[in-house]
């Protein structure tokens, strides 16, 4: 591919090579001394290694009366001292003589690194040639802001940053597409000096975490949310314990959702919390993707081995894979790809399961009399599915495949009408189901966005057409009790939330990502405390 270098020609670093831990870095941005050094202290409460002090935040800094109150000893944690020029995206508009001294005076009071652009990094050299004292260690930094050059100008760079005599490369670009972040990995599994290399943006996020799996020097992680010193960049409470970027190593596997967007995905909580729990030694990420095809043989490493696939990418799936669950062909969408040990990818379809057992067990509990364990409580029932989407689609063949008569209800009539005539069952609008009752104890599934938040109000049916149904299911959960679920249950109706849908989806996932049983109670909490 000529425009990202394919992961599976990049290895991590081999056990031989051996690299320290990558640590996380604390940027201090206060805009006062004594509010930059409290700063410091937070970012060591937080468990991060080192704190980089971005003295060009702050404002109508005097270097000779503020250094000594940043600087001052015992620290909590080692300083990266930064004092970043405009031309290089900081804030400091004056000269570099001045700037320089001020880089000195924090070396001779004992920050254990300093950073410097490769722009002037010679002149740097020249004026502190024998004055830097043993213990700090020089980082040489380019930033490109735009985008990320091919592999061999990359490497060109770390050649031209190390001919400085930098002790650490720093590389910083931007990703235009997520396939560029392949370029940085490459670079740092191959640089023989302590290197970090970062891609700046949403779509180079995965940069950032993954790091440590390549032997990046350090990743930076901010204080707290709005704190960012770059783009995209994570909190440092994010990368320790929702990463757990401390047991990411070359040997670990790595998943994740592919989507656009995909920010708002809870998934990596609920997934990591259970790779944790089980001792699995792997990490999942949100990959914000345009071209699925690109990505997936951009990717092509075993140590890239599953993956949850939501919108718009469902779809494309299918064609992506290798092979398909028969049942996921039919609905005609995959959310879950599995990379097997011979390199296929193999696509499933959980949603449709997750919903149809959630609201099989929802039926069961309702019941006094115990039903017949080998027949679907579904089975002859009339079964509305309201929409013609993704979701309706794995509804749609999930419920016909238990037994059940199927009927498609649609804003739209055509798209209502193409899926019925695919599953074979009429289609309605949704103007028309308000009057439609053809019998008792019909089933209704929502399965479009209607009613989520912030649009909490809305409701895709009237609660006199509710009185229709025995059963009501809702994919929407947030809010976890929508408008369509409290008003089906003051109807009597037996109703069944999205949240079991998600759980039971991901609890699919996780046993095809890692082979084992899904830890069933962990995952139900999680997702009812913290997602």
């Amino acid at each position: 591919m000529a425009t990202a270098m394919s992961v599976s020609a990049v290895s991590p670093p081999a056990a031989a090579v051996t690299r320290p831990r990558t640590m996380v870095c604390v940027p201090a941005t206060a805009r006062a001394p004594r509010e930059m050094a409290a700063e410091l202290a937070a970012a060591a409460a937080l468990g991060a290694d080192v704190a980089e002090l971005r003295l060009d935040c702050l404002a109508g800094f005097a270097p000779r009366r503020d250094l000594p109150v940043i600087l001052a000893k015992p620290r909590p944690l080692p300083a990266l001292v930064t004092y970043r020029p405009k031309w290089e995206g900081g804030e400091y508009e004056g000269d570099d003589e001045s700037r320089f001294e001020a880089l000195l005076l924090a070396m001779e009071l004992g920050a254990e690194y300093v950073d410097v652009e490769l722009k002037v990094a010679d002149k740097f050299m020249k004026l502190i040639s024998g004055r830097k004292p043993d213990n700090c260690k020089l980082i040489v930094s380019s930033h490109n802001y735009e985008t990320t050059p091919s592999s061999e100008e990359l490497a060109n760079l770390v050649a031209q940053i190390q001919a400085t005599g930098a002790d650490i490369v720093k590389i910083a670009t931007t990703a235009t597409e997520i396939v560029d972040v392949a370029k940085m990995f490459q670079i740092l599994v191959h640089c023989q000096v302590p290197i970090i290399g970062l891609v700046m943006n949403d779509r180079g996020f995965i940069s950032r975490v993954l790091c440590p799996k390549y032997g990046g020097f350090l990743t930076f992680g901010s204080l707290k949310k709005g704190k960012e010193s770059a783009p995209a960049q994570p909190t440092a409470a994010d990368l320790i314990n929702l990463y757990n970027i401390r047991q990411i190593g070359p040997d670990t596997k790595v998943f994740g959702i592919i989507g656009k967007p995909v920010g708002h995905s809870k998934s990596p909580i609920l997934h990591n919390e259970a790779f944790r729990s089980v001792g699995f030694n792997a990490v999942y990420v949100p990959f914000l993707v345009d071209d699925l095809a690109k990505f997936l043989d951009t990717y092509s490493s075993p140590d890239f081995a599953g993956f949850s696939c939501t919108i718009p990418h469902k779809e494309a799936a299918v064609r992506c894979c290798d092979e398909v669950d028969p049942v996921a062909r039919d609905i005609g969408a995959v959310n879950t790809i599995v990379r097997r040990p011979d390199g296929k990818l193999v696509g499933y379809n959980t949603d449709y399961v997750g919903a149809i057992s959630a609201i099989e067990d929802g039926i069961k509990a309702s019941e006094s009399e115990p039903t017949d364990p080998d027949k679907s409580p579904l089975a002859g029932r009339l079964f509305v599915v309201i929409g013609a989407g993704g979701a309706g689609k794995a509804l749609a063949y999930g419920a016909k495949e238990k037994g059940a008569r199927v009927v498609i209800a649609n804003r739209t009539f055509a798209r209502a009408q193409e899926l019925a005539n695919l599953i074979g069952g009429p289609a309605l609008t949704l103007a028309d189901l308000e009057n439609y009752h053809p019998e008792e104890g019909m089933i209704l599934a929502n399965t479009t966005a209607i009613g989520m938040h912030p649009n909490v109000n809305e409701t895709p049916l009237s609660k006199q057409a509710l009185r229709s149904y025995a059963v009501v299911f809702d994919a929407v959960y947030t809010p976890k009790e929508t408008r369509l679920l409290r008003e089906a249950a003051e109807c009597g109706a037996t109703v069944v939330s999205g949240l079991e849908m998600f759980i039971r989806q991901a609890m699919g996932q996780f046993e095809h990502f890692t082979g084992m049983p899904a830890p069933d109670s962990l995952m139900r909490d999680i997702v009812l405390t913290k997602t």
